[in-house]
């Protein structure tokens, strides 16, 4: 038996594969080693993976994750899933690489996350060729759903919100300051920023929102996805929840900047299934 699991840091799909190719998804809580060490990884895997599935017939685990980006971040990881799985081989690679080989398969291509956080990378059907970095979400995951909260929560504190919304935002999250400037400065920042984003979902096609979700999406397209060599002929394919469900304002995005829209997945997970079993066959 195989298992592939995506993890991101608000959640995390666990696949387990068995050798008839038939499979099922368990759900855990995500994490990211940037803020999560082993032991917290452990405890979160006893307390709610283990009480859902047997791991005794495990022998593979291939493990993509947020913030898996250097050896000693997958190193953290690769640590607590081995005290979890003792007796399967246990490889831990970046998320990106999930998604590019979620949505290019074996093609070229530009893979693109935007879900809490967001990524990029230019991809020759084998291998992750090029990546503008990305600076997280102080400094960076532009269009994501962490910066499309902050964008929100700055249009409500500066007064650049229009009245409509601002009654719709305040019956929903109140007006208090201090209560939600302590849920960004004490809490994990990045996950409660991005719960903002289903109040930008509810209300997309208000013209402020509409505006706000193309200005960050074009600040995407402008700071990575324009820096990779051939973009304005290969597909630009997208994975994540932001990317779901705001594909009809990402699909404009594109078309201004003479973008091809390839590929939409809300989770790489299945295709991922497909990849590592033709691999293996």
């Amino acid at each position: 038996m195989i298992v592939i699991c995506d993890c991101g840091s608000t959640k995390a799909d666990w696949m387990f594969v068995d050798e008839d190719s038939s499979s099922k998804i368990y759900q855990t809580k995500g994490f990211n080693p940037y803020f999560q060490n082993e032991d917290w990884i452990e405890n979160e895997l006893k307390t709610n993976l283990l009480n859902q599935v047997s791991i005794k017939d495990v022998t593979e685990v291939h493990f993509y994750g947020a913030g898996c980006s250097d050896p000693q971040r997958c190193q953290i990881v690769d640590t607590a899933l081995n005290r979890i799985f003792i007796n399967a081989k246990v490889v831990v690679d970046h998320d990106l690489l999930a998604a590019a080989r979620a949505l290019c398969g074996r093609e070229a291509g530009i893979a693109v996350i935007i879900g809490t956080g967001s990524n990029t990378c230019l991809y020759d059907g084998e291998n992750i060729i090029d990546n503008v970095f990305n600076l997280g979400y102080l400094l960076g995951d532009e269009g994501s759903g962490s910066n499309l909260g902050k964008s929100l929560l700055k249009g409500f504190f500066y007064r650049e919100m229009p009245a409509d919304l601002e009654e719709a935002f305040i019956s929903l999250f109140g007006s208090d300051k201090k209560v939600i400037l302590d849920k960004v400065y004490k809490e994990s920042a990045n996950v409660y920023l991005a719960s903002y984003a289903k109040f930008v979902n509810d209300h997309k096609y208000h013209i402020y929102i509409k505006k706000l979700v193309m200005d960050a999406f074009g600040e995407l397209i402008k700071r990575h996805i324009l820096k990779y060599d051939g973009a304005n002929q290969l597909p630009v394919h997208f994975v994540g929840s932001i990317a779901y469900h705001f594909s009809d304002i990402l699909q404009l995005t594109l078309d201004e900047y003479n973008l091809k829209m390839g590929k939409v997945i809300k989770k790489p997970i299945d295709e991922l299934k497909y990849y590592h079993l033709n691999q293996n066959n």
